[in-house]
């Protein structure tokens, strides 16, 4: 995992609290910049289900909106 390409949201700036994704085939890694060794693992297909879901309000209720 050390050679992915991590990204993060131009958004994030220089903070070191945000989250960082990469790809690989399929496969997608979420991590914690403040804690890179913890990392999730998805595939595309998933992660565009739960984007769709995000954007359709369908977590507010978890941030209070």
């Amino acid at each position: 995992m050390d050679q992915l390409n991590w990204q993060r949201s131009s958004f994030s700036g220089e903070k070191t609290n945000c989250l960082e994704i990469a790809s690989e085939g399929e496969l997608v890694y979420i991590r914690e910049s403040d804690n890179p060794d913890l990392v999730v693992t998805t595939t595309r297909t998933k992660l565009n289900a739960w984007i769709l879901g995000a954007k359709d309000g369908e977590f507010d209720h978890f941030v209070g909106l």
